[in-house]
């Protein structure tokens, strides 16, 4: 089926269908009977993102509350066999190169890379430091400076005085040679380490998060029924099994309308 055809269709089961909203910050989404495809949605994606939604729809009709709980493969699936998320998984990154995370995983290892240029730096001249245990002598030395700030922020705006001498520095570590002259080298390399390991931790959040929401059982499913409209052949190759499952389940009539939209085997 072509776009005008899926709506049509989708229609007539009762969906609401818009293809010119903001669709929540998606190419789409599916709440409550209705799709919408965002107008920002590259032509090749509409459909492709059309058969994702529609297999939310699908599946919520499996699992009513799945909206809330991200579902159960062992309910979509009829199935418990642990190899279909390992293949589902194959397939979420055939479909969405964006679900491996290739950018935050490389620059994740550049941030690493800085740790350590940091910690050599600091080994020159306390060669038993060691990242996991406290850094007596800076913290010593750091009490006095209003470096301090620094270890939580990289950008500080500190305002001094009274209402008539009111005086406002601002401390950047980028400028911490220029702004703290008389700090030694070793401890402004562990500031900066520090500033390198809170932007690691962020980046392994958001890695987290994606991974999250990538493997939550109705996003599975749903690249699933994207994928095989994309390129059946590869889908089937690197999914033989939780495919098979799918069509058996296809020709059942499990999915319901599901098997109007793709050729039962």
């Amino acid at each position: 089926m072509e776009k005008e055809e899926l709506i049509s269709y989708f229609k007539s089961l009762g969906l609401t269908v818009h293809t010119g909203t903001k669709a929540r910050g998606h190419q789409g989404f599916f709440l409550k009977n209705r799709i919408d495809i965002s107008k920002n949605t590259p032509e090749n994606r509409i459909v492709p993102t059309l058969l994702h939604e529609f297999a939310h729809y699908i599946h919520s009709k499996i699992e009513p509350d799945m909206n809330r709980t991200g579902g159960k493969l062992s309910v979509i699936f009829s199935s418990d066999n642990p190899i279909y998320r390992e293949e589902l998984i194959k397939v979420t990154n055939f479909v969405d190169e964006n679900s491996l995370c290739i950018r935050l995983y490389e620059h994740k290892d550049r941030v690493k890379q800085k740790i350590s240029e940091q910690e050599k730096i600091i080994k020159k001249y306390y060669p038993n430091f060691q990242r996991s245990k406290k850094f007596k002598e800076f913290d010593k030395y750091i009490k006095k400076s209003n470096a301090r700030y620094l270890l939580k922020y990289d950008r500080v705006k500190l305002v001094e005085g009274g209402f008539f001498n009111r005086k406002v520095k601002l401390y950047s570590i980028d400028k911490l040679e220029e702004d703290f002259f008389d700090m030694p080298q070793a401890f402004a390399a562990y500031i900066r380490l520090k500033s390198f390991q809170k932007k690691q931790s962020r980046i392994s959040s958001r890695i987290n998060r994606y991974k999250k929401y990538y493997e939550k059982p109705t996003e599975l499913f749903a690249r699933l029924v994207e994928g095989l409209y994309l390129d059946r052949e590869w889908v089937e190759a690197i999914a033989p099994n939780v495919t098979r499952q799918f069509f058996d389940l296809l020709h059942d009539g499990y999915y319901k309308e599901l098997n109007k939209i793709i050729a039962v085997k």
